[in-house]
């Protein structure tokens, strides 16, 4: 390499020094000289490191590396090459110009930067989130919430075998006109917050669940386990008791995490395996203690307006217990804490109506709503 000029920044001012740059005799090193600068500096070549972005013309620009608290370890003055051979002789003898020196221990700190950022996520999805699922369930624009539960509703159709080409609805004119009796009585001067949706879907499953915005699903094998209408009114009953305190939202989004949450802010539903999984907690809700004995609260007071027995919610646990014991199992948020035992205690001892008015459907209604399925 010829001896050729250059200016250097010393990384201390702001000042520029016109310099002059030639190899050192063993041909190790950078020798850099100058009238406005207190000493020669050696910068070995094997230091060299290239600075990404040039600086006005310089068709270069090198520093060194040097241990320091930069990450990069590199020296904070800059060495401006504008003369194109020097330039190109350094960029073509120096293989190590362009590499990047991390600090020892980088990568542990990388590391660990990741993993607290990690854990930030995973408190927020799995400690904010479920702590805040109240307050959140509250603020939920009431369209989203709809469209959410038609979506969990759809998903839920499809894992019990519904396609797209045929649904699971049950829909037989009489039996659904009985259904929005049963429906009407219940509700009959009520503030649901919500325009409540009732369906019966397709399948021996002894279950009914509420999903979010409002909607409420029945099992056709419910229907065919009950002893009298008045014991579907009971779930019935109690499955609003859960819309109105919006405890399948909760649910949700404790289960969804931020998934379920920006779904519900922005409308987007397309998380497929979200999704799934929502609709398989929906099936098997089991919600806590507080929220099922508020539900079953609130049911015992819809039932007791609408001149029924809350006594009915009773004999209808007395069904789930035989058919699935005391806790567990697929109607798990029937048979789950509180024990069975003392929900029934709760219903039998639940103040009834002044005056009943009757079962809440005629023998006729009642075979109707039992075969609404029907084709």
């Amino acid at each position: 390499m010829q001896p050729g000029t250059a200016f250097l920044y010393d990384g201390q001012t702001a000042r520029r020094h016109a310099v002059a740059v030639a190899l050192t005799e063993d041909r190790t090193a950078l020798r850099i000289t100058g009238d406005t600068i207190p000493a020669p500096l050696l910068w070995p070549l094997q230091d060299l490191r290239a600075v990404p972005g040039h600086e006005g013309d310089a068709r270069l620009v090198v520093t060194r590396h040097a241990d320091g608290v930069d990450e990069l370890q590199r020296d904070p003055a800059r060495l401006l090459v504008d003369d194109p051979d020097m330039a190109a002789w350094i960029e073509r003898t120096r293989p190590r110009l362009h590499k990047r020196d991390l600090r020892g221990g980088t990568g542990r700190r990388i590391g660990l930067r990741i993993g607290g950022a990690l854990a930030a996520v995973l408190v927020m999805i799995f400690v904010i989130l479920p702590a805040l699922a109240g307050t959140l369930a509250r603020l939920i624009p009431l369209e989203r919430e709809q469209a959410f539960g038609r979506a969990v509703r759809t998903q839920v159709e499809r894992s019990f075998g519904a396609t797209e080409a045929g649904t699971l609805d049950c829909n037989a004119p009489a039996g659904r006109a009985a259904l929005d009796s049963m429906v009407a009585r219940l509700t009959a001067g009520e503030d649901l917050g919500y325009p409540l949706q009732v369906t019966v879907l397709d399948h021996p499953m002894m279950n009914a669940f509420a999903v979010p915005g409002g909607q409420v699903v029945i099992m056709h094998g419910l229907l065919d386990n009950a002893e009298s209408p008045d014991m579907v009114a009971a779930v019935l009953a109690h499955e609003i008791g859960h819309v109105v305190h919006r405890d399948p939202t909760r649910h949700a989004l404790r289960t969804t995490g931020s998934v379920g949450l920006l779904g519900l802010l922005f409308g987007d539903f397309t998380g497929s395996a979200a999704m799934v999984l929502l609709a398989d907690r929906m099936i098997n809700a089991s919600y806590a203690q507080g929220a099922e004995t508020a539900a079953d609260g609130y049911a015992h007071g819809l039932l007791r307006n609408a001149g029924l027995p809350p006594e009915a919610l009773a004999e209808m646990f007395e069904t789930f217990r035989r058919e699935y014991g005391d806790t567990g199992g697929i109607a798990a948020h029937f048979v789950s804490h509180p024990q069975l035992a003392e929900r029934i205690e709760a219903a039998r001892n639940a103040p009834g109506p002044q005056t009943e008015s009757g079962p809440v459907l005629d023998d006729d209604q009642w075979d109707a709503l039992r075969a609404i399925c029907a084709s």
